[in-house]
């Protein structure tokens, strides 16, 4: 889409610039206030962007990260190495289910993931790798394997952004390379459905916007929720009062756990074993979303040289000083969007005092992670962490989505940021 905003380009601030110099990731000085409003407004009306403000708090940025393209090149030939392993691990994993245990999964979900019927087709695979410059190198906090998000910030929004720094790209459209691999998979006037919690606007706007792409690519395309979804020889219907009728794939925004907890009736089990109409992501993606996934690394014959140089050193809490000890965080093994990122100089007493509870009542379900020192960014704003968030499709790098905050810890807190790639050959 063509962008109307202006183009005049911005001058940048020198101290910023020095960043790149040593880091390969530094900050451009703010567009003007009223192309921004404009920009604004775009990201809401045709990007589905419905929470540009959340209080008092705006929650997009008016000037973008940047970075060289060699660095860019760099971390997205990491995200393709990681991907190809979680892969291998998950298909070994899948053919031994005695390891499910280790998972931390619901109990009605390993048995699911246990059965011995075949496991339900793919439409595609999308991971998002979170990446942070640290005081070591970048490194990864975790693998969004399972429903990452973030498809308008890190296209629709990232490409406005743009528009205003001509002497800079962007590193892909995930939205778009996402959108073409589903419409493939569906087939010409494919018909999709995609799925969110009604409840979660922030998961509904996410599916509001590539059900517009796809619909741009010719599919017939309907959001739901997954108690719409009816099983019929284990190929998957939609019953809605706008359409009744066979569906080409399944799209989820809907985590695997919250899938489990559905009742029997909604055969939830075909969204991962013994359905015929492909689903995107696909079952095992649950394997390399779980945080305690590194505790089955060593049982496992698939070798994982990425993982292990870039995720930080992660261990059952029984097994690890977190308790005594500040230079490890806690979190759950199926956190989402950093929600249970449990560090105690963060934490009110009362609060840490319950996760400590937690933790203790059930350990399975928690690990304890080595934390990492990420160097601040110098942007219009102050030193912000940077969260570089960098999509593969089918195991290809795809685009970045984005994420800064004045905190170390980047959680649903944290505010989208265009980033923007220089050429520096």
């Amino acid at each position: 889409m063509t962008s109307a905003l202006s183009t005049t380009p911005v001058i940048a601030d020198p101290v910023l610039q020095n960043e790149k110099k040593t880091h390969g990731l530094w900050s451009e000085v703010a567009i003007d206030r009223d192309d921004f409003s404009a920009l604004r407004r775009r990201a809401v009306i045709d990007g589905c962007k419905w929470d540009p403000q959340v209080g008092d708090v705006d929650t997009l940025s008016p000037f973008p990260l940047v970075m060289n393209a060699s660095t860019w090149r760099h971390i997205a030939s990491l995200a393709e190495k990681l991907t190809a392993e979680a892969t291998a691990a998950e298909d070994e994993i899948s053919q031994r289910p005695e390891l499910f245990a280790h998972l931390g999964l619901p109990r009605a979900l390993r048995r699911v993931l246990s059965g011995k019927a075949p496991v339900t087709p793919s439409a595609g695979r999308v991971i998002r790798f979170d990446f942070h410059h640290t005081i070591q190198g970048w490194r990864i906090s975790e693998a969004n394997s399972d429903v990452p998000g973030g498809f308008s910030e890190a296209s629709h929004f990232t490409a406005l952004m743009a528009g205003h720094f001509p002497h800079l790209g962007t590193a892909g459209s995930p939205a778009d390379i996402w959108s073409d691999t589903l419409a493939a998979a569906a087939g010409p006037s494919g018909v999709i459905a995609l799925l969110s919690a009604p409840a979660y606007m922030e998961d509904h706007q996410v599916n509001a916007f590539l059900a517009q792409r796809l619909c741009e690519r010719g599919c017939r395309s309907h959001l739901a929720k997954p108690e719409q979804i009816r099983w019929h020889d284990h190929a998957a219907y939609l019953d809605t009062a706008w359409y009744r009728g066979p569906l080409d794939i399944v799209v989820k925004f809907y985590q695997a756990e919250w899938l489990s907890r559905l009742p029997g009736k909604c055969d939830w089990k075909y969204f991962f074993r013994g359905g015929k109409t492909p689903v995107a992501n696909p079952a095992l993606a649950v394997i390399s979303e779980s945080k305690r996934f590194p505790l089955v690394w060593d049982k496992l014959a698939t070798p994982l040289p990425t993982w292990r140089a870039l995720l930080p050193e992660t261990r059952d809490p029984r097994e690890a000083p977190w308790s005594c000890d500040e230079g490890w965080l806690l979190k759950t093994a199926l956190c989402n969007a950093g929600d249970t990122v449990s560090l105690r100089e963060s934490m009110k007493p009362a609060e840490w005092l319950r996760t400590r509870l937690a933790v203790r009542l059930s350990p399975g379900n928690w690990i304890a992670q080595r934390r990492f020192e990420s160097i601040p960014v110098p942007t219009p704003m102050g030193p912000r962490h940077a969260c570089v968030g960098v999509y593969t499709v089918n195991g290809r790098a795809a685009g970045v989505y984005a994420r800064m905050s004045a905190k170390s810890v980047i959680n649903f807190e944290a505010a989208d940021v265009a980033l923007l790639i220089e050429d520096d050959e």
